[in-house]
């Protein structure tokens, strides 16, 4: 198993890019791995905390569910709007708080959880941290409940761990795939892929969204059509996934910005540019992983509709896009592309 995970951003001169407009993603503290000494690979024994309208969190959610360990590693589901000014510790905070009404609906969202991975009911992802005194809030959080703390809380990390355990871990696959395959010559391929899909397409898209500086959205902008336009390419020969006839780590990580792309991105993030839906051998690709087993539940666009707009200025949620069909029951159509 490789535990090099080079897609980080750089944090050089940090404080100054965020000032200018940039948007710069922090780096995960806690680094440890399943198959250490202290984490041992066993069913039953580690725990989710995730967001399904966060991407990294959906990361997570898949290759639990490709792998076949929903029923062997737990999971514990944060409402998608996080806490505002009136919480008592503080705005801006991952809460598992099951009884929240989602303003688009008006309704409970069924996924949310309250927090059991603990045992102790915590509200906030951030207290789950406090108990090791740490200070970060994000998630996803892989826990271990036996031994009561936080593993690790890079997804990209959190992937790998899980592919390469998954059957001392309880998949209920009798041969789960291999998100990271054996073959040196893939996993290149899946490198070189992760690294411009990470850079220009998954943060990206926040690069874009979520900076203030007219240039520098520019540039994000233009690179994340960019790699569009070389993945649509690189899919025209009649392959199946990235590298090929299997799914890999490669297009589990490209996903959940694509499954975004259309009914959130192409708005929230600025990114009108073209609709997934432009490039058919994207579009088909991307229903082709849909409809693999374990995906369509790992996700959910509700959640993220409520959790990008719900922080937006105003709050209001957009109800479409409505054509040519509703989403995600678009994603069951791949020869949309074809119109």
């Amino acid at each position: 198993m490789t535990k090099n995970i080079s897609t980080e951003e750089s944090q050089t001169n940090i404080d100054a890019r965020r000032a200018k407009g940039e948007f710069v993603r922090g780096v995960s503290g806690f680094r440890h791995w399943i198959g250490d000494a202290d984490f041992p690979a066993e069913p039953g024994r580690y725990h989710l905390f995730v967001a399904l309208n966060c991407p990294w969190c959906h990361r997570v959610s898949l290759a639990r569910g490709v792998l076949g360990l929903e029923d062997s590693i737990t999971m514990d589901v944060a409402f998608p709007n996080r806490t505002d000014e009136a919480d008592p510790v503080a705005p801006n905070l991952w809460e598992f708080a099951p009884q929240r009404r989602a303003s688009l609906t008006g309704e409970t969202l069924p996924e949310c959880t309250r927090e059991t991975g603990t045992g102790e009911g915590l509200r906030l992802a951030k207290q789950i941290y406090q108990r090791e005194g740490a200070q970060e809030q994000s998630v996803p959080i892989l826990f271990d409940k036996v031994a009561g703390r936080i593993v690790n809380n890079e997804s990209a990390e959190i992937i790998r761990m899980l592919d390469a355990h998954a059957a001392a871990l309880g998949s209920t696959k009798a041969q789960p795939p291999r998100l990271l395959p054996e073959d040196p010559a893939v996993q290149s391929q899946i490198e070189t892929l992760n690294t411009r899909i990470y850079t220009t397409i998954n943060n990206g898209a926040y690069k874009a969204g979520f900076s203030s500086d007219q240039a520098v959205y520019a540039q994000a902008f233009a690179a994340y059509f960019e790699t569009l336009e070389a993945l649509e390419a690189l899919l025209s020969d009649g392959r199946k996934f990235l590298t090929g006839e299997a799914f890999t780590e490669a297009d589990l990580r490209l996903f959940p910005t694509l499954y975004r792309h259309d009914p959130v991105y192409y708005l929230r993030m600025k990114l009108n540019g073209a609709r997934v839906l432009d490039y058919p051998h994207l579009w088909r690709w991307l229903c082709r992983v849909y409809a693999l087993d374990g995906v369509a539940a790992a996700g959910s666009l509700l959640h993220c509709r409520q959790g990008y707009f719900g922080r937006s200025w105003n709050g209001v949620v957009p109800l479409g896009p409505l054509l040519p069909m509703p989403y995600p029951e678009a994603y069951l159509h791949p020869e949309l592309a074809d119109v």
